[in-house]
């Protein structure tokens, strides 16, 4: 073979030999990266601060209190800035004063949570073996551990993905035969000042309701609540209010939260009213890429059932589901808000906070032959029912949900499927 058959595999094996300079170059990059290497470990680490913000409550002779690490937290802890690499640390403290070994099962508060080597992996730099061992044995050693022994307290942090202006937290304990669940509502530093959460809150707080005690009263009442929203004038007929949810609005959103819905309010959402005003919370679950999927408006309502709220809710989702331009700002209602709307009842089967369904009439049918009209340009059709969903603190099963026999719709499916065999 002649040298020329070669040139690449010559040029190769030939070329740091041929130029001291670039060899120099090679050298003192690697030598640049491994000064790179300056991560310290903080000497000192005091909560005392985080301590002082956290939200504390307390179930089942158990105590749970926890944070959100600001940024200056995350640096102060960690020695890096945690926070900008797409993570959320949370500290939380438990006080097991019951008489039995607890486990928090980290999966439920956030099913994507990141393990302490992941984050730690995040600050490995190239060339500094020694270092990023120590990075590793650092932040696994503040991770939160299993298990919290009777009469115990552990502290320690938990790795999520990030909310914004507000944390909903859910944390769960498993014991012998029990679940001891928490729901906390934390404030994320450094953050926009929260206006969902604190709005609905608020709202609840301020709304003069009246009291049902009677059931057939309180369904009554429901299906005459407006078929739709308007807009702001109440001159054009929006949305239809296709979902009622009854319960306390920890259990409600934390249901959303355990089910990958966040808030996220879009500017169109606001073209909706409902008792004269704006949604007081918005949020969707987002599809593959981040593109807009489900969405849900909700309003408080100005009437309560045996102590519990009620609240109006609007689900829908944009034409093209997840296949929508994530870029999008002008999505159009997907004109079969039904589907949404059994999905929606789906998903809060598995949320594990679901207790009872049913259904009554009150937005009105409308057929795809003779769909209605909406804002944004939009055209819908529906069976014409609302779902009505009562919430209680998780864990039910699947089996232990009640169907309530006010619309008969479950029924007469099944009667219509059993006659066609």
């Amino acid at each position: 073979m002649t040298k020329g058959e070669y040139p690449l595999a010559e040029s190769v094996t030939r070329w740091p030999f041929q130029s001291g300079s670039v060899l120099l170059t090679i050298i003192a990059c690697v030598l640049a990266l491994a000064g790179c290497a300056t991560w310290q470990a903080p000497t000192e680490i005091d909560y005392s601060e985080i301590r002082a913000r956290a939200i504390t409550a307390t179930v089942q002779k158990v105590t749970l209190s926890a944070a959100v690490l600001s940024t200056r937290d995350s640096q102060r802890i960690f020695g890096a800035n945690i926070n900008e690499t797409g993570v959320q640390p949370v500290w939380i403290e438990v006080k097991n004063q019951t008489e039995q070994t607890l486990w928090l099962l980290q999966a439920g508060t956030d099913p994507d949570y990141f393990s302490p080597l992941e984050v730690a992996w995040s600050f490995h730099t190239a060339f500094a073996g020694g270092t990023n061992a120590r990075i590793d044995e650092y932040f696994d050693a503040r991770g939160f551990k299993n298990p919290i022994a009777p009469g115990a307290t552990q502290t320690g942090i938990i790795f999520t993905n990030p909310h914004h202006k507000t944390r909903l937290l859910n944390v769960d304990l498993l014991g012998q035969g029990k679940l001891i669940p928490f729901t906390l509502f934390l404030p994320v530093p450094d953050d926009v000042p929260e206006t969902g959460v604190l709005n609905v809150l608020q709202r609840i707080a301020i709304t003069e309701t009246v009291e049902y005690q009677e059931e057939d009263r309180f369904r009554a009442a429901l299906e005459q609540m407006p078929c739709c929203a308007t807009d702001a004038e109440q001159t054009s007929i929006g949305d239809p209010l296709n979902v009622i949810m009854v319960g306390d609005f920890a259990d409600i959103a934390s249901a959303f939260v355990r089910r990958g819905y966040r808030q996220a309010a879009l500017e169109f959402d606001y073209t909706q009213h409902v008792f004269g005003r704006e949604p007081d919370i918005v949020a969707r679950k987002s599809g593959q890429g981040g593109v807009p999927a489900n969405w849900m408006r909700m309003w408080v309502a100005p009437l309560r059932y045996r102590g519990q709220s009620v609240f109006v809710v609007q689900v829908g989702r944009p034409v093209g589901g997840r296949f929508t331009d994530n870029e999008s700002t002008e999505l159009i209602l997907h004109p079969n808000v039904d589907e949404v709307r059994n999905l929606l009842i789906q998903d809060l089967l598995y949320s594990g906070g679901l207790g009872k369904l049913g259904f009554v009439t009150g937005v009105g049918a409308a057929s795809p032959t003779q769909p209605r009209n909406s804002l944004e340009k939009a055209l819908y059709y529906t069976d014409g029912l609302r779902a009505v969903m009562f919430m209680v603190t998780r864990p039910v099963a699947l089996s232990d949900v009640q169907i309530l026999e006010w619309d008969p719709v479950l029924k007469d499916l099944e009667k219509a499927v059993l006659g066609a065999e």
